[in-house]
């Protein structure tokens, strides 16, 4: 997992000092190259396509379709942190969305009693995961592949391979069909979810600890940190945001089915990788992460309304994640020639 450690690669004051402005640009370049990449794409497809891509209509198109995986890179990026990786963020989403509508349909619960079981499950999905990987000592590559297997398994087992679907409340639609200023609620969920992490992670003990742990989790020990204890709980709330996210899709698809979530898994950890390369390129970060969800956006959708193929997303994704540790690379061997 040595390609998860933390290492921000952020310029230092003392790095800066004596540089000509040029250089200094040079130096960010890496930093925030992912930003402005983003910001030249959305002008480039805003000048191609001055009547489909710069409007309201495209806008809410991408949050509502987004949202949710930027969700899942969240959650995926907790773990990242402390230096694992959880896989279950591709595979757990299939079994709580249809477990937020059959608890409605086959059981009568009510859907808020329904969305906190599932929020439950998810978390409890996460300790488990987090037990695999600290007590078993099972790599976290291995242990999430394998229960998020188990999940999906389990969903097959639970639909018998047919579509949940039923007459669900006005209340549990309302979710994420609920547009707050011409724009989907999901967005403003979103939105309150990165603030409350980036504060978490950047502000307090808890993120600190967390990318001590990612960096090197033998001296975190040594420091005194309780390192079973965080990592555990990453994979808890990796666990809980993708029940979450869940219960979100349930909510837009209004049936749920097994055949619909594991296309979530790669841009989910796409995004989340591609928020190690920006902001604080070297390690996992929210703003990084959402902007690593955004370019993917951006990128799709005007390449799409082009008339690009169904393969064009996937081909994207991978593309962009592969220039994106490009310039990462960069900004390392740039770092170290200076240290020299």
């Amino acid at each position: 997992m040595q390609s998860l450690e933390s290492g921000a690669l952020e310029p230092t004051k003392s790095e800066l000092k004596g540089l000509s402005f040029g250089r200094r640009v040079v130096r960010y370049l890496p930093v925030y190259g992912l930003v402005i990449l983003t910001v030249l794409l959305i002008g480039l497809f805003s000048i191609l396509l001055p009547n489909t891509f710069p409007t309201m209509l495209n806008l809410r198109a991408i949050v509502s379709d987004k949202a949710i995986i930027a969700l899942l890179s969240l959650g995926a990026m907790i773990p990242m942190a402390a230096g694992r990786i959880d896989l279950t963020v591709g595979y757990g989403i299939v079994l709580w969305h249809i477990l937020a509508i059959s608890l409605q349909t086959l059981l009568g619960l009510p859907w808020p009693i329904a969305v906190a079981v599932v929020v439950l499950l998810g978390g409890f999905t996460g300790f488990l995961n987090g037990f695999l990987v600290e007590v078993a000592k099972i790599d976290s590559f291995i242990a999430t592949l394998g229960t998020g297997t188990v999940l999906y398994a389990l969903a097959l087992w639970h639909t018998g391979g047919r579509q949940m679907v039923g007459l669900l409340p006005d209340g549990f639609y309302g979710l994420s069909t609920t547009f707050v200023f011409g724009l989907p609620i999901t967005g403003y969920y979103l939105l309150a979810i990165t603030v409350v992490m980036w504060v978490l992670l950047e502000y307090t003990p808890v993120g600190r600890y967390l990318y001590a742990i990612g960096a090197n989790q033998r001296a975190a020990q040594l420091n005194g940190i309780p390192t079973r204890k965080y990592v555990i709980g990453a994979f808890v709330a990796s666990g809980t945001m993708t029940a979450l996210a869940g219960v979100l899709l349930a909510a837009k698809l209004r049936i749920g089915q097994a055949s619909v979530g594991l296309e979530f898994l790669l841009p989910a950890l796409v995004g989340a990788f591609l928020g190690s390369t920006t902001i604080k390129p070297g390690r996992v970060n929210v703003w990084g992460t959402i902007i690593g969800v955004a370019i993917l956006a951006v990128g799709i959708s005007g390449i799409q309304q082009f008339g690009g193929s169904f393969w064009v997303e996937p081909l994207f994704n991978g593309v962009t994640l592969l220039i994106a540790i490009g310039i990462a690379g960069y900004a390392q061997r740039r770092k170290g020639a200076v240290k020299r």
